[in-house]
């Protein structure tokens, strides 16, 4: 049995502290048996040698450009069996002109209303048993930014939220978007979630769990 590779590629806004936050998972991956890599350039998702090889990408690279041979290299790696694994803007708000980068992670950051608000985060009742949120708090509040997120039906979501209409938004009904959610793509597994706007916010214990849960469940496993 070879050692698993988790490449850890972390740059762009650096408003999302990039490295501050990648390193709050590395410990947990190495403890989880990883050989971790850590890029700050996007050229890696290009070079087929190393994808192929690596079992978990965790991504921490907020809006920026992809180029047509990065995305390419991304995709055919997640199709082939490579995970791939985020959190907040670092995966859901990265590449805003890249389709094919939302195609694949399933979800887009689109608004955070009010910026910085009280809110809650829910687990979903039928999907309380699955591994990445099973026996954590079934509601979290917090305050910091609560996404607004676009979705698709692939993505088996775990976690939400709810915007509610007040008198500074334009929407009239409740709205109740992702926040947690997997997904599979061709061989290849996905984790989602839009907390984690700051250190701080990652280092809360729930989070904590159910993010470092979620990059273990992304991997691909031993070869």
């Amino acid at each position: 049995m070879t050692t698993r590779t988790a490449l850890v590629v972390r740059g762009g806004w650096e408003g999302h502290d990039p490295v501050g936050t990648t390193e709050l998972f590395v410990p947990a991956l190495r403890e989880a048996g990883f050989d971790v890599q850590i890029e700050t350039a996007l050229e890696v998702y290009a070079d087929e040698s190393v994808m192929s090889q690596t079992d978990l990408v965790v991504q921490s690279w907020t809006v920026g450009d992809i180029l047509a041979d990065e995305m390419h290299g991304l995709r055919v790696a997640v199709e082939n069996g490579t995970g791939l694994a985020g959190w907040h803007g670092g995966l859901l708000d990265a590449f805003r002109n890249a389709t094919d980068y939302h195609l694949l992670v399933g979800g887009q950051f689109v608004a955070h209303p009010d910026d910085t608000i009280d809110h809650e985060v829910d687990v979903r009742p039928e999907r309380a048993d699955h591994e990445i949120v099973a026996g954590l708090p079934p509601r979290l509040a917090l305050r910091t930014e609560q996404y607004w997120v676009q979705t698709d039906a692939a993505c088996d979501v775990l976690m939400t939220t709810t915007h509610a209409p007040r008198p500074t938004v334009p929407w009239h009904e409740p709205v109740t978007v992702p926040v947690t959610w997997t997904r599979r793509w061709g061989k290849g597994k996905i984790f989602a979630c839009t907390l984690g706007h700051s250190v701080t916010e990652l280092q809360e214990p729930t989070v904590h769990e159910m993010v470092r849960r979620g990059l273990l469940w992304a991997a691909r496993g031993p070869r």
